[in-house]
């Protein structure tokens, strides 16, 4: 293993934010924010200079970190899936951070204030510990990144110091912890079995044995009790419902996909293929009942963001689905599943954070966030409210959004490898977002019992910032089908797959 041409570029995409947030440390809250924007855009490009390069050289990027292979050394891995995954983070970060700039901006002969500083500050250390989370080849470095992306949501989340949002993300530490340790304890057990934490050197390794399987088992758990899925789920409706918008953007948005790349790594990667064969209905079918019971609770909401924080809750399920439908044995509808499933979480990473942006603009125009007194929010609000809605035509699968085209390939798939059951679910996934979408838009374009009047200016920058990310999730599903080829390489270790 030796580094491959272009491989510095994934250097660059991990040191930039470091370096970024040590000076604005060191710097201070005015030039903070703008050391911060400066760094967020050039990210951006950084991005995507490196998904062009993994693209043109058709194999992941490996850098021997200090020029040590595994297993005295550590590697930066960028196959499609981690570029896609660092491009979806590096627009959202970007967009939040210019969404931010109406809140935490410090105005020329201002005083500078402790939030400000700590939103600009943690918001590039979240860019750094996101690029490692998709840019890392070891198991037990990837555990840190994980850490560290935990820590610095926290620190975004707590930012307004209420105790609601103090008890709220207590919750989401004990459960982020209870994760780790489990994590912890399978990292110990494949290097207790196999001298290795390296996932190219466990690919082909792993034994299809108890002590595989159980480290397995406990790094799953801890994985979904971080991304919150059914029934580990209970943390993730208050903490996001309680933080502020920008915060709940990068949560649901963001924070969620590192852990379900890194069980991506584990299942598709490190675990023998009879093993992940048979883990994989279970997994799809938590899926499910996320899909299902988030749908259904959500319906029942009576808060605009408690609602779309259970819309969080089911849209997760649907990276499940993928599960089965890749390991499923047929080539063509493995590749599409595979597509899909990565789809759905840059579909979602877009349609999400735009949709707790509105949310939050909606509700500091009205003064609350109760669905049934939403009337006149359109009149008030209406680029924030548009932004909803096409966020959540794509939560639904409409076309020709970006989460219609995932759940297609995902259906499509389904029904080719004859596990309907999938197809149904979502299907009926799509119809129970509909409701509670339209239970939204509906009373956001009704009318108020008393003539409903901004409840403090509104700002036209923050509206643009929700539009503009509700709009890249809706145009990813004009993207030619070819278009998705870079999540196709470095899909499996040595093989390459092909997108019909």
């Amino acid at each position: 293993m030796t580094t491959t041409a272009g491989a510095g570029l994934v250097v660059v995409a991990l040191v930039l934010p470091v370096c970024g947030m040590l000076a604005a440390f060191v710097l201070g809250g005015r030039t903070a924010e703008r050391l911060a924007l400066a760094t967020l855009g050039l990210g951006v490009a950084v991005a995507l200079l490196l998904a062009a390069a993994v693209l043109r050289a058709g194999a992941p990027l490996v850098y021997p970190v200090g020029g040590w292979l595994p297993p005295l050394g550590l590697v930066l891995l960028a196959d499609g899936v981690a570029a896609a995954m660092l491009l979806t983070g590096a627009v959202v970060l970007f967009a939040v951070a210019a969404f931010g700039r109406a809140e935490h901006a410090t105005p020329p002969g201002g005083a500078e204030t402790r939030a400000a500083f700590a939103f600009w500050t943690f918001l590039l250390a979240l860019a750094a510990a996101l690029a490692a989370a998709f840019l890392g080849g070891d198991l037990f470095n990837l555990f840190v990144a994980l850490e560290m992306l935990t820590f610095a949501a926290l620190a975004l989340a707590c930012l307004e110091g209420r105790p609601s949002q103090f008890r709220s993300e207590l919750r989401y530490l004990l459960f982020a912890l209870i994760g780790s340790v489990l994590y912890l304890l399978g990292t110990a057990l494949f290097y207790g079995a196999y001298g290795t934490l390296d996932v190219r050197s466990l690919a082909g390794q792993a034994r299809a044995d108890l002590p595989t399987m159980l480290a397995a088992s406990l790094m799953t758990a801890g994985l979904v009790a971080k991304m919150a899925l059914f029934p580990l789920h209970l943390w993730l409706p208050p903490a996001h419902a309680g933080a502020p918008p920008a915060a709940s953007a990068v949560l649901s948005g963001l924070v969620l996909k590192a852990s379900f790349v890194l069980l991506l790594r584990l299942w598709f990667w490190v675990m023998p293929p009879v093993l992940a064969v048979a883990a994989a209905p279970l997994l799809a079918g938590l899926g499910a009942a996320a899909i299902l019971v988030g749908s259904l609770v959500a319906l029942r909401q009576s808060r605009l963001k408690l609602l779309v924080a259970y819309s969080t809750v089911a849209q997760i399920g649907y990276l499940f689905l993928m599960f089965p439908l890749v390991l499923a044995g047929d080539d063509i509808a493995s590749a599409r599943a595979w597509t899909g499933g990565v789809l759905q979480a840059a579909s979602h990473a877009f349609a999400k954070a735009a949709m707790f942006l509105a949310a939050g603009i909606i509700a500091g125009a009205l003064g609350h966030d109760r669905v049934a007194a939403l009337g006149g929010a359109a009149r008030i609000v209406p680029m924030a409210v548009i932004a909803f809605g096409l966020a959540g035509l794509s939560l639904m699968g409409i076309p020709p959004s970006g989460g219609f085209t995932a759940k297609w390939l995902l259906l499509t798939s389904a029904v080719a490898t004859g596990q309907w059951w999938w197809a149904a679910v979502i299907v009926g996934g799509g119809l129970l977002t509909g409701g509670y979408v339209y239970r939204v838009i509906g009373g956001a374009f009704g009318e108020s019992p008393n003539e409903a009047r901004a409840h403090s200016p509104v700002a036209l920058g923050p509206q643009r910032v929700a539009l503009l990310l509700a709009l890249i999730s809706v145009l990813l599903g004009l993207l030619p089908l070819a278009s998705f080829q870079l999540v196709q390489i470095g899909r499996l270790p040595g093989a390459a797959a092909v997108l019909p």
